[in-house]
């Protein structure tokens, strides 16, 4: 208390120093010219320099581990820890996504969590302004990355790559106002998967869509809708609209809220804030309400105030063979041509995605929007000192909602998630018999097997099948002083608790047969873990 005390009188009789300097002085923007232009004595600047060191070390003394402080522990803001039934969940989830990819003949990347600053800037239209700028380190400005694209695109650029299919599973950062329990964080895990290179128009671009629906179908969460667009209809519809064209990415930025506002906020926000002609918000209402299949874009290609939009006509064209492919890939079914889908990121340039969990009507499920994308022909160029564009077309997953929905589901049904991939635990039914354990586990982690025993030197055994039973360890190995002297183990079926003597040289075998017949029964986790 006395410590603290001596800082605030230090503060104090720093301030009334200063001012008094400052009374005599001339201030001319930073502390050097201050002292340069002072009239007042060097004795007094000197005085503050001293009062400034006292202060400094009052702090430190404040400041310093030398008892306990009061703090609230708790993590950062839009931000969580992860249980291990939760990594697991994780794990498992992931390990689906990264085999739908591999299918697909994708190969994976990794980039720096952190970028040049001029590297995000202007990339993301009105969400730069959720980008986290680090401080001055070394010279550099660096930002997290806020998304997995624009890296993406610096790399090509960068390593002078024409063509790749990539897949890259990592966090990103975003100032945002979270939303935890709808799947929406501050920092999260993104899930990615692009094309790069120049091919014949539409074919990348609908296996994207493809992928989305591979993956959520082996999520078994319900129904879904891929919702499709093009950045040329939407130019074309916004200057068949009126709308000038200097304000096209700032109108579409406000259709991009159409999914989370109603369409009278958004015209309101495009009257008031962005200053569009109310006469030109009102036919783009008429558009933005429709959705549809091939017909609507027959519907649209006759559309007399299109018509006369090249930008719009082309991107119908695109969208007819979009769709036409949608069909062979059998995913017409859960596609929609949405007009009110925009992205309101600036980097697009053709078809844009946005994949939809329908839901059961519940809040648990129903979490909105978990995967979208588009095409992003221009963004490669702008890294390279040529401005040599590679076109891009990819899809990124919200991989946090799906497993707030997967979390969801698990609780509402009570499923309990396995945390190890253990598959049999060493048990004793005596005491000194530990030595004879550990021979046991060696002999079966060399031959590949994943096994554990207990740390105590005589467990009970009670407890070790109650540790089995609780972790969701298939088998049990039990040996006694009998069992050694025959040379034979008991192998237990830890759910029906069956038992059956097996010799110890073919203990091995005998396990991996069982898991065999038994792997429905006894799913694992993926022996990678996060990939």
């Amino acid at each position: 208390m006395v410590v603290l005390l001596d800082y605030h009188l230090l503060i104090m009789r720093l301030v009334n120093l200063t001012r008094h300097c400052v009374s005599f002085g001339t201030w001319v923007g930073s502390s050097r010219s201050f002292r340069a232009h002072c009239s007042y004595s060097t004795l007094t600047v000197c005085q503050i320099d001293e009062e400034v060191a006292k202060l400094l070390a009052l702090k430190a003394k404040i400041t310093s581990d030398d008892g306990p402080h009061k703090f609230t522990l708790k993590t950062p803001k839009g931000t969580r820890d992860y249980q291990p039934q939760q990594m697991a969940l994780r794990q498992q989830v992931l390990s689906k996504i990264v085999d739908v990819f591999k299918r697909h003949g994708a190969e994976t990347i990794d980039t720096p969590i952190f970028e040049l600053k001029e590297v995000l800037t202007g990339k993301y239209g009105e969400d730069s302004k959720l980008i986290y700028d680090l401080a001055d380190q070394g010279g550099e400005l660096l930002s997290l990355r806020y998304d997995l694209t624009v890296p993406f695109a610096r790399y090509l650029a960068m390593n002078k790559i024409t063509n790749i299919k990539r897949y890259h599973i990592a966090k990103v950062y975003r100032r945002d106002n979270p939303a935890m329990t709808r799947g929406r964080f501050r920092e999260f895990l993104q899930c990615d998967f692009d094309i790069a290179g120049q091919y014949d128009a539409m074919l990348p671009d609908v296996e994207c869509v493809r992928i989305v629906s591979e993956i959520l179908n082996d999520m078994q969460l319900g129904s879904y809708k891929i919702k499709v667009n093009h950045r040329q209809i939407l130019d074309g519809m916004f200057e068949a609209c009126g709308v000038p064209s200097d304000k096209f990415r700032t109108i579409c930025s406000s259709v991009d809220k159409l999914d989370k506002s109603p369409w009278d906020e958004v015209r309101t926000e495009m009257i008031n804030e962005k200053q569009l002609d109310p006469a030109a918000a009102d036919r783009i209402g008429e558009y933005v309400r429709l959705s549809g299949g091939l017909e609507l874009v027959e519907q649209l290609l006759a559309d007399p105030k299109l018509k006369s939009s090249k930008a719009a006509q082309s991107g119908l064209e695109s969208m007819k063979l979009f769709m036409k492919y949608a069909k062979l890939y059998n995913v017409d079914s859960v596609t929609s041509f949405d007009l009110s889908l925009a992205r309101g990121l600036d980097y697009y340039t053709g078809v844009i995605y946005e994949a939809v969990l329908l839901g059961d009507g519940s809040s648990d499920v129903g979490v909105g929007s978990v995967a979208g994308g588009g095409r992003y022909d221009n963004l490669v160029g702008m890294f390279d000192p040529k401005n040599r564009a590679v076109p891009c077309v990819g899809v990124s997953l919200g991989v946090e909602r799906l497993f707030s929905v997967m979390e969801a589901k698990n609780t509402a049904t009570g499923f309990k998630q396995r945390t190890t991939e253990v598959e049999a635990y060493v048990a004793v039914a005596q005491k000194n018999l530990v030595e004879e354990r550990m021979k046991i586990c060696c002999d079966l982690w060399e031959a590949g097997l994943k096994v554990e025993h207990s740390y105590k030197n005589n467990p009970k055994l009670l407890a070790q099948l109650q540790y089995c039973e609780e972790s969701g360890i298939p088998l049990t190995i039990i040996i006694g002083e009998s069992e050694l002297a025959r040379g034979v183990v008991k192998l237990r079926e830890v759910a029906t608790r069956k038992e059956m003597e097996v010799p110890r040289e073919k203990l091995a075998e005998e396990i991996r047969s069982w898991l065999a017949n038994n792997k429905a029964s006894y799913p694992i986790l993926p022996a990678n873990g996060l990939p």
